[in-house]
């Protein structure tokens, strides 16, 4: 999630070659542009674009940019942003409907009614415009134990998975890194910790936000703890270590080898494309990320 500058840039490139796929309404993938990459033939992934960091562009330019580079979806739009998407052929991949904050979350009490208000209001509106997935997070510790906020993270999921459940909506989780350079102060920095919660909530729409660069940060042991956790992840954000620059041979993360663990899990969803581009032309750089990873 945001912590960073947003960039800018414009792009045409050839992007035919991308061959990704669209999830269409009730969970139908077709083709988007001629023969659909390896990775998403075998198991329905489709890659997807978080908003904010290209931020530096105009929505409807970017929407248009992404759409023409081959992509079918885009991440972390608030709820008057979606239809500038649709608008473009565009899926929100992950729609952010102010369901508390990084920094106020699951984990206090006093934030709970704020959550599943939003929830209770937007998720309704998910389903009709075929957002499958909506984000909420752990929030920040201020001092708390984590037996604490695992306790109140549980109990304020449990009120708000039905809602996800009557409506076939994902409620998406993230885990974010604590370190220097991250959310400082953020609960939700281990998969032991989001694991915990998972399976106590026990819901088929609440899932984790499974971000590669953060928990790279944290943790590492990338491939394992995603393949081992593969019933509990519901979405992927991608991004270079260190830097959080481009998923490209400066970094230490091999994206190819870690797209191939994720369709060995049979994940079906989405996979986020979250880095900041460092180079003269982002959206080249983009297109470079989802190259990359359909070729995987």
């Amino acid at each position: 999630m945001p912590n960073l500058t947003r960039r800018e840039a414009l792009m045409a490139t050839g992007a035919a070659s991308l061959g990704l796929m669209v999830p269409q309404a009730g969970g139908r993938v077709s083709g988007r542009m001629g023969t659909a990459s390896r990775v998403d033939s075998q198991t329905g992934l489709v890659q997807s674009v978080a908003r904010w960091c290209f931020s530096g562009i105009p929505l409807e330019p970017f929407c248009a940019a992404v759409a023409d580079m081959g992509l079918t979806a885009m991440d972390l739009l608030t709820v008057d942003e979606w239809s500038v998407a649709h608008d473009h052929g565009l899926t929100v991949s992950c729609g952010d409907v102010a369901a508390g904050s990084i920094e106020d979350g699951l984990n206090e009490p006093d934030n709970h009614a704020t959550i599943i208000g939003a929830f209770e209001q937007h998720i309704p509106r998910a389903a009709r415009e075929g957002v499958p997935n909506v984000i909420c997070f752990f929030g920040n510790r201020r001092g708390m134990s984590h037996a604490e906020g695992i306790a109140n993270s549980i109990r304020c999921l449990r009120e708000c998975a039905p809602i996800a459940e009557a409506e076939g909506v994902t409620i998406l989780v993230e885990v974010l890194n604590s370190k220097a350079g991250g959310h400082l102060d953020y609960i939700g920095d281990h998969m032991d910790y989001a694991l915990e919660v998972m399976r106590a909530v026990d819901s088929p729409r609440v899932r984790i936000l499974y971000d590669i660069y953060h928990m790279q940060i944290m943790e590492g042991d990338i491939i394992r703890t995603l393949t081992d956790a593969r019933e509990w992840i519901g979405h992927y954000h991608t991004g270079g270590v260190p830097g959080r620059a481009e998923i490209d041979g400066t970094q230490e993360l091999h994206y190819p080898a870690i797209v191939r663990a994720i369709r060995d899990t049979d994940f079906s969803g989405y996979m986020a494309h979250e880095f900041i581009p460092r180079g003269g032309d982002p959206l080249r750089s983009l297109a470079q990320a989802v190259e990359l990873c359909a070729a995987a």
